[in-house]
Order: C-alpha cells, then structure tokens, then sequence
C-alpha cells in the first residue's frame, strides 16, 4: 500500500462501521488512507503522539469519529495543524447530539469541521477531503465532477421509475 494521505481516527472499533463511510469513499477516489483506533481520555498519550506526528508521517489531513464526550476531534486538532475533520457518533441515549455539540462548540483558535452525526457524517467527511485534495488535482476534481453527475442521474431515474409507479396507479 502507497503512504497514507489521509487519517482516519476512532475512539472504538465500535465505531467502524460508521467511519468505513468515510474509508470507502476515500478509497473509491484512489485516496489512501490508514485506520486507527485510539482514545482522547484511555490513551491521551497515544493520541497526542498520533497527531504531534501525523504531518512527518505524509498525512495530510485527519478525519475523527466521536461519539459521547466526543472529545477526540478537539484533542487532535489541540496536537497538531494540519486539518481535522469530525464526524460525530450516535453512541449514546442522545443519539449524537452529545457528540456534535461538543464538536462545533470548539473554542476559536483550534478548529474542528464538523460533519453531520454517523454515516451520512462520515460520508460526507470523505468527499469533504477528496474535494479539498481535487483543489488541486485536475484529475481528481474530474473524478468528483462526474460522481456529482452519476448522483444527479441516479435521482432523475429514481424520479422516473416513480413517475412511472404513480401513472399506473387508478383513482
């Protein structure tokens, strides 16, 4: 495997389902990342030493899953400048809310982008990072144009086949 342009940080395996989101995506545009499960208060140490070293190891931004304190994005960005990306989990009896509250409520100075809460999130913290990369790669920002171009066909075609439904229904 080719060195890794992007982080992908977690508290927990738990959370993996949500943040492959985000790795698929990334792998889908040919962008390589490394997956790594470490936590802001079990191993801070761990954590801090990840991101103080993120940028001499190529990495060239860091995408953060959180859920409950949520505390991860901000302790990673706190460690290092490059950009850091969150995407806050629904780990908790407040369904995310928890964890995006503490995520935007970053103080000035160390800031965090925030995604929506869970997949969609970290969905969208992918091709937040491949269109922040295709700003400047050509080729890049043609592969996300035409994924663009695929969504949009894909929804006229959906509205199509439901045109379609409704015209053989009777009234």
């Amino acid at each position: 495997m080719s060195q890794a342009r992007v982080g992908i940080l977690m508290g927990s395996d738990s959370d993996f389902p949500v943040m492959e989101e985000a790795l698929n995506v990334l792998e889908s545009f040919g962008i390589t990342a490394e997956v790594v499960v470490t936590s802001a208060h079990r191993c801070p140490a761990r954590t801090s030493e990840y991101a103080r070293s993120a940028r001499e190891r190529g990495l060239e931004v860091i995408i953060v899953g959180a859920g409950a304190a949520a505390h991860l994005g901000g302790v990673v960005a706190a460690e290092t400048t490059l950009p850091v990306v969150a995407v806050p989990i629904d780990a908790t009896s407040l369904r995310g809310v928890d964890a995006l509250y503490a995520t935007v409520m970053m103080p000035g100075g160390i800031p965090v982008a925030c995604m929506a809460i869970g997949k969609a999130g970290a969905k969208n913290a992918g091709l937040f990072v491949v269109a922040m990369f295709a700003s400047k790669d050509p080729e890049l920002a043609k592969l996300l144009d035409e994924y663009r171009q695929k969504m949009a066909a894909a929804v006229e075609e959906k509205s199509l086949r439901l045109q379609r439904k409704l015209a053989e229904r009777t009234v």
